[in-house]
Formats: C-alpha cells, structure tokens, sequence
C-alpha cells in the first residue's frame, strides 16, 4: 500500500477543515476507543487537496460492527436509520455522513454487503477513479493513496483503480464526463476505452440529470465533458440532437468559427463565466446555450454561396425539447429552456430594428415566469462570445449591441420582472361579472396599458370598456 506522509499543509488544511465539526474529532477518539479506525474518504479528500470548499464530509469507519457504531454514534444525538441498509449513518444536527465498508454487487437493485473487516486499500479499489480512491487517517492525519491519485491529480489524468469494478456501474460514465469538466482532467486510454464500450442504456434520467447539473453548475468549461463524448463517437448515442450540428457550416461573416457544433461549445464556456443570481437562472442559461442552435441542423442551406439558417430559433424548440428529456424529467425546465431557444436571437433583433420599450415589455411578458431580459441578455452575450476562430476559448469581448439592450429593458423598467398590470378584477366588478369575458378584457388592458403607456387606472378602465 503506497502511504503518503502529511506535510504540515495537509494537516493545516485538515485541522482547520474539522475545527468546523468539533464534535467529529470527539466521534473519532470514541471510535478509536473501541479499537476502531475513521478515515475521511471520497470528495471531501479531493477537494481538500485541490484546495476547494468542501460541503460534505464522508467519514468511514473500520474495525466496527454496524451495531456498535450506531450505539455509539447514539450518544452525541439521534441517529437516522434511512440509510442503515448501506451502512450510512447520520447524526441530527451534524452534517457529517458515517459509513462503513461495504460491497456493491452489481445490478439494477444491488444487494449490499457491510464488511467491517474490510481492508482500506480494498474498499478504495471499488471506487470509480484515482482521485476518488484517496482517504485521510483521522488519527494521525496520514494520506492514504494506494492507487496515485495524487500524482494523478498533479498530472491531470483521470484513471480507475480497477476496470472490472469501474463497469459495474454505468453511471460512472457520466461521472467521468463532469469530473473532465469541473478539474479539467483527462481520461488515459485505458478509461477512455472502458467508456467507449460501457451499456449505459439502464442509467435513470434521475441520475443522469445529477450529473450534468453539476457538469453545467461546477465548471468553467462544461464543454469539455461533451467533447470528449464526441471524441470517444458516443455523442450521437447520448445527445443526437447535438450531434446533428456536427459539420453544419456557418456563414464565414457571423461565425469563423467552423461549424455549429463547434460554435455551441464555445457559447457553453461563455455562459458559464457569467454572473447570476442562482443556480437555478445559471442552470436556464447554460442549457439554454446548449440548445440555442439546434434548429440550424434542419435550416441550413447555401443560398448565394453564403450559408444561412433562417428560421433556426423556432425550428429550435422541438429538438429542444427532444435533447432535455434525455436529462432531465423537469418539465417546467425543459419548457423555460425551450423558451429561451425560441426567443434568443431578439435582443440583437431589437437593438437594430430600435425596436420601441412596448416590444421590450411584451417579450418580457412572453418570457415570464421564469426568464427574464436580463437572462436572455447572457444567452445572447454567450452566442456573441461564442465565435472564436483561433482555439476553443470563447471571445472575451462585449457585444455593444448587448449593453444597448439592457439599458432599453432597464429605461422599460422590464430587465428583471415584467410590468404590472394597473387594472385588476377588483376594478371591473362594478360593471362586469367574474368570468371568462372578464378575463379577456383584463388581458386587453393590459395590451393597451402596454402598448400605449397608460398609467392612469379610470383611464384605462374607460378604454377597455370601449372596445368590448
């Protein structure tokens, strides 16, 4: 077994990293009590060493019956038994999971075998890759990395500390594409062979979408991981409505960047460098941008030597939506995304039409409830930035015309919500029934309140019912 002696900044980084679960250290003492032995394992050990925030903490305990540790994981507050099948515990009110050595038999429904008597270096082996198969002696803070994961950390190279293990579980294919991503590591050919030929056909879109939330939320270049499924000729198997861009050329003019494909990738990386307010509004933007050109597989023609794709945002929406069922079973996501595809060339659109702020309000309206001009603005801005000729990188230059826009939807005071409807159905109930006429007239309202800028309610009122 290979043992890497803590250097004084592991064990800085270790020490500072369990002053925030004070009581794990007294977990560990008790365990070590009942001659038993903990380890930090899995992530938490990754990032510690790539010197990212950690949220979780695995801890894995050896030399102990899954009895005993829950007794005395007892005595620091309520354990929860949900995952107790698996040999996981949880305390309330510590956000810290506690395991034990376990085999995985392979399947859809795997029988579980807790086995405390496990050798460390064997339960590492059963892990998906090197960087993954490392653990912490929480006792004397000694890494432990039978496997090189460290080395190939410092290499950027993604390996699996045993082929057989790897396969048994298919989901590790995807695993393989976020981790490409998010550490911009490289599989050795050996992975890259077991991904070419793993059945993945039995992975849940549940799982599935675990992994490209994180493909899409954690990395600076998301595109990274959806290469190299086009690299190892799984792109059409996984995502054909991607693939269909493959070699759908462009107008030199607008994109020398090749072909649409090539495009979408780099418009990927641009969003993900963009600010948002949540999560969730990135999560609608990236995606956005993974969509945004799909239509063009369908409208591309050459027309007077020059290729042009007319019509591509709205032919967008049905692959669209096709590519999103294959990752998600969110609905309402797929539809906001699928809203955004069809929408995405109208800020460029509006700044040179100099399109009035009632066209700005009535698309906030359409794009509303969950996207807004100001997240239609970043798909735009990534489509801009998406254009580079030279390398893979996206631009790093502001379109004008973006900024024009914004500015529009802030003077229409429509950038981030939409424009509230002065008359309400309180105001025609002295004149009008509750009922379906009744919401038409209030949709009317609204149009003219839009259109033509009133702002006063009677005078408003006054007009709508005119026109009935």
């Amino acid at each position: 077994m290979q043992f890497t002696k803590s250097n004084a900044k592991i064990q800085r980084d270790v020490h500072s990293l369990l002053n925030k679960y004070p009581t794990v250290m007294s977990l560990v003492n008790d365990i070590v009590q009942q001659n038993g032995r903990s380890f930090l394992v899995g992530g938490a050990v990754r990032d510690l060493l790539f010197g990212l925030p950690i949220k979780d903490l695995d801890i894995e305990v050896y030399g102990l019956s899954p009895q005993e540790l829950e007794k005395l994981l007892s005595r620091y507050g309520s354990v929860d038994l949900v995952g107790k099948v698996f040999g996981v515990f949880r305390v309330q009110n510590l956000d810290v999971d506690w395991s034990l050595p376990r085999i995985d038999m392979a399947g859809r429904k795997p029988e579980v075998i807790i086995d405390p008597s496990m050798n460390i270096e064997q339960a590492l082996r059963r892990r998906d890759l090197t960087i993954n198969a490392m653990a912490i002696d929480l006792s004397m803070y000694t890494l432990i990395d039978p496997f090189g994961g460290l080395n190939d950390m410092r290499n950027k190279i993604l390996r699996t500390p045993d082929p057989v293990f790897f396969i048994e579980d298919p989901l590790r294919f995807y695993r393989v594409m976020q981790f490409i991503s998010r550490f911009e590591m490289y599989p050795e050919e050996q992975l890259n062979e077991l991904c070419k030929k793993m059945d993945i056909s039995k992975v849940s879109v549940e799982r599935i979408d675990e992994e490209f939330r994180k493909l899409m939320l954690k990395s600076n270049n998301p595109s990274l991981g959806i290469r190299w499924i086009k690299s190892i000729s799984r792109l059409n198997n996984i995502l054909p409505e991607l693939a269909a861009l493959v070699d759908v050329m462009q107008s030199s003019r607008w994109h020398p960047e090749y072909d649409a494909f090539e495009h979408t990738m780099q418009a990927v990386d641009a969003a993900a460098r963009l600010k948002y307010d949540s999560d969730d509004n990135k999560l609608i933007v990236l995606l956005a941008a993974l969509c945004h050109d799909l239509g063009k597989a369908t409208t591309t023609e050459q027309i007077e030597d020059e290729w042009r794709s007319f019509g591509h945002s709205k032919a967008g929406v049905e692959p669209t939506k096709q590519l999103l069922k294959r990752i998600t079973r969110n609905k309402e996501l797929i539809e906001t995304v699928a809203k955004m595809v069809r929408y995405h060339m109208q800020p460029i659109q509006f700044v040179e039409s100099d399109a009035h702020l009632s066209a700005y309000k009535r698309l906030a309206t359409k794009l509303a409830p969950h996207v807004t001009l100001d997240m239609l603005a970043k798909l735009a801005l990534a489509d801009q930035q998406g254009r580079n000729p030279h390398g893979h990188e996206p631009i790093d230059k502001r379109d004008t015309r973006i900024d024009i826009f914004l500015q529009k939807a802030e003077q229409a005071h429509v950038l981030h919500k939409t424009e509230k409807p002065i008359l309400s159905g309180r105001d025609l109930l002295d004149v009008i029934e509750p009922g379906p006429h009744m919401g038409k007239l209030l949709k009317k309202a609204y149009e003219l309140q839009i259109e033509e800028g009133i702002k006063d309610k009677q005078e408003l009122k006054r007009r709508v019912l005119s026109k009935q």
